[in-house]
C-alpha cells in the first residue's frame, strides 16, 4: 500500500540567546493507509516535536514531510489531519455538544453528526452536560470525537491518555481501537506506556535518547481484534520486554 505520511531526514534544532537544543536527528520512515504507528522513546527524545512537525505545528530545521503526498502545510489547511492532545483542551463555558460542534461553526465544511460521534464515543446522554461534569476519561472522549468531524485521513495523538489512570487507559485503548476499526482512519499515536504502544499498534518506531533519531521499528505480529485478555498473554509479554530492552 501507499504511504499516507513519508518522513525523510526530518531534524529539529531548537535555537534560543542562550544554547542550541538538538531534538530530533535524521528521521526517517513511512506510514501507510489504515495502519496504526506508535512512537515511543526516553523522556526528552522530541516524540512530540516529531508529531507537531507531521501536524505543521513545529517546522523542520531539515528534512521533509508528506501527507497523503502534500506537505504537512497543505495537509493542515486542507484538513486532512486532526489532534487529540494530553489535554481535552475543551472550552469549559460550552455543553459537550456545542464543544464538538465547534469546528462545524468555525469552518462551515460537511462533517459527520456531532450527536453521531458522540454516540460513537460511548457518551450518549451526556450532550448537554458541561466539561466540568465529566470525569477526565470521559472529556477526552469529548475531545475524540470533536477531532472526527470531518473524517480525517490521518489522527495524531499526542499522549492523549497519558494523565489517566491505568483502569481508564486501558478502557479507553479498547475504545480507541474499536473506533479505528469503523472508521478506518490512520493513526499516528504517542506514548510512554511500551504496554500501551504494543496493544495498540501495528508497528511501534523506537526512538533514542536526544537527539531523538530512528533506532528500531518494531512489528507487533498480534492477532485483531484486540481485547483485554491479549495483555496477559505470552506474545504480548515478549513484545513488551522486547521494547523494554531496545529502550533501555
Amino acid at each position: 500500500m501507499s504511504a499516507i505520511v513519508t518522513l525523510s531526514g526530518i531534524g529539529k534544532t531548537y535555537v534560543s540567546s542562550e544554547r542550541e537544543v538538538r531534538a530530533l536527528n535524521n528521521v526517517s520512515f513511512s506510514v501507510t493507509k489504515g495502519e496504526f504507528i506508535s512512537i515511543i522513546g526516553p523522556s526528552g527524545c522530541g516524540k512530540s516535536t516529531l508529531v507537531k512537525i507531521v501536524g505543521d505545528l513545529v517546522s523542520p530545521t531539515e528534512g521533509s514531510v508528506t501527507v497523503n503526498g502534500l506537505t504537512a502545510r497543505q495537509a493542515r489547511q486542507q484538513g486532512l489531519f486532526s489532534w487529540v492532545f494530553q489535554n481535552p483542551v475543551l472550552l469549559p463555558w460550552r455543553r459537550v455538544l456545542d464543544n464538538v460542534s465547534l469546528p462545524l461553526e468555525i469552518l462551515r465544511r460537511e462533517a459527520r453528526d456531532p450527536v453521531q460521534l458522540l454516540n460513537m464515543v460511548g457518551l450518549q446522554g451526556f450532550e448537554h452536560q458541561y466539561p466540568r461534569e465529566l470525569s477526565g476519561g470521559m472529556q477526552q472522549r469529548v475531545a475524540l470525537a470533536r477531532a472526527l468531524t470531518f473524517d480525517p485521513l490521518l489522527l495524531l495523538m499526542d499522549e492523549p491518555f497519558g494523565a489517566l489512570d491505568e483502569f481508564t487507559r486501558n478502557g479507553l485503548n479498547l475504545e480507541l481501537l474499536r473506533i479505528w476499526r469503523e472508521i478506518d482512519v490512520t493513526i499516528l499515536f504517542i506514548t510512554h506506556s511500551i504496554s500501551e504502544a504494543v496493544f495498540l499498534s501495528d508497528r511501534v518506531i523506537v526512538l533514542s535518547a536526544r537527539p531523538g533519531t530512528v533506532k528500531e521499528i518494531v512489528s507487533v505480529p498480534l492477532p485483531r481484534p484486540r481485547d483485554a485478555a491479549l495483555r496477559q498473554s505470552e506474545g504480548f509479554q515478549e513484545i513488551v520486554n522486547c521494547l523494554s530492552q531496545k529502550l533501555h
